[in-house]
């Protein structure tokens, strides 16, 4: 069995990035951080997760993230699996943070997705079903 470890994000403001992810999930840590370069450019670098996971946050960001509402190539965004939806858009919610649009309406699974501060669309997920034929229907 796969699983992911990590995703790493060029960002333009790590701070802004923690407080949202911090928000969502407040079991996480910063596990390391340092500053070296990368392709000739100075950068600042931090690992945010637990001991399984984490996302990679690069400070050297130029330039903005693809539009979400266009067909550029590129990351459309990333998901998270939570077991308690309502809560976790609360801690959002009270950090400041919106929910950017809701899923659509299905059975077996409630979602929304909001845009973190260095605009990547990040979806979390609840699923109502362990069943993954359930879990797993589209509409």
């Amino acid at each position: 069995m796969l699983n992911l470890e990590h995703v790493n994000l060029v960002v333009r403001d790590i701070p802004a990035a923690l407080k949202f992810y911090q928000a969502a999930f407040p079991h996480w840590r910063v596990r390391d951080a340092g500053e070296n370069q990368w392709n000739g450019k100075d950068r600042k670098w931090v690992h945010f997760g637990d001991d399984y996971q984490y996302l990679a946050f690069n400070d050297n960001g130029i330039g903005d993230n693809r539009d979400l509402s266009g067909h550029q190539t590129g990351l459309a965004h990333f998901a998270f699996i939570s077991a308690n939806l309502a809560a976790l858009v609360e801690r959002l919610k009270k950090a400041g943070f919106a929910i950017d649009h809701e899923g659509a309406d299905e059975p077996f699974r409630k979602n929304v997705y909001f845009i973190d501060p260095n605009g990547f669309e990040v979806e979390f997920v609840e699923y109502l079903s362990d069943m993954p034929e359930q879990r797993n229907l589209s509409s």
